[in-house]
């Protein structure tokens, strides 16, 4: 592993434990040995480390954010029940995460009302309960229930404390190239496939006769009705009809070609 120091601590020469020798140690931390559980812990700092580190980019010290992340170490520790057949580490991850997103609420430009976080807190609870009693992840409204509360204040707090998302953020890289989260939203009002849109039917109704082209130009450029084009030109309407049906399905081929 790649030397990182965070608040003194080299991360190359923290120790690896078997999953074995983890679950023996965390049973004796359990049971009450100080020892045992200074040593965990300090044998999952590397699981800190890989939580803290997709929250980079945030504007905060990675030292902090470590410091706080092992306090969702330790409350992972405590709170883990050996009984159940998870992982430490399933059960952790979540809880050392939830603990740097609410730092990161609590010292954010943009406030979360308390009220709110304070439901997102019990409900982020609820459903670590109800996935380990269901071995699946629980629905909002299952969530809702537990918590006897409306199913829309589940959706808005777990909205509100969601975690901010860059236009910049990768969402795929490779050698050559990297997609962002920009790169996938289309602006409505200028958007790349709408000028290529533009171009294209521009190009085909060139390729339209010109009596074609000027039934579908007083059509829909001038918005006027198959009668009025059709005294424009001088034949029926039933024959402004046909022609403008039979321009737009030459138009429409052209374009998706």
């Amino acid at each position: 592993m790649q030397k990182v120091e965070l608040t003194g601590i080299d991360t190359s020469r923290l120790p690896k434990l078997k999953p074995a020798e983890m679950q023996a140690l965390l049973a004796k931390a359990k049971s009450g040995d100080e020892a045992a559980r200074e040593r965990f812990i300090y044998s999952n700092l590397r699981l800190v480390l890989s939580v803290v580190q997709r929250f980079s980019g945030r504007g905060e010290l990675m030292d902090d954010l470590f410091q706080v992340g092992c306090i969702g170490l330790l409350k992972s520790v405590d709170g883990f029940d050996l009984s159940q057949n998870v992982r430490f580490s399933t059960y952790a991850v979540p809880m050392i995460a939830g603990e740097i997103r609410r730092h990161l609420r609590d010292y954010s430009a943009v406030r979360v009302p308390r009220s709110m976080r304070d439901t997102a807190y019990h409900a982020m609870q609820a459903k670590l309960r109800l996935t380990d009693a269901l071995s699946r992840e629980p629905t909002t409204g299952e969530i809702a229930k537990d918590l006897n509360i409306p199913e829309s204040d589940v959706v808005f707090a777990l909205d509100a404390i969601s975690d901010p998302v860059s236009l910049y953020d990768p969402v795929y890289k490779s050698d050559d190239d990297t997609l962002c989260v920009l790169d996938q939203i289309r602006d409505p009002k200028d958007s790349e496939s709408k000028r290529l849109d533009a171009i294209a039917l521009k190009e085909g109704i060139s390729h339209l006769g010109e009596r074609d082209q000027k039934i579908l130009k007083l059509r829909y450029f001038a918005c006027k009705t198959q009668v009025e084009v059709s005294k424009e030109i001088g034949i029926s309407q039933a024959q402004v009809s046909r022609l403008e049906k039979s321009a737009l399905k030459q138009l429409e081929k052209y374009v998706r070609s």
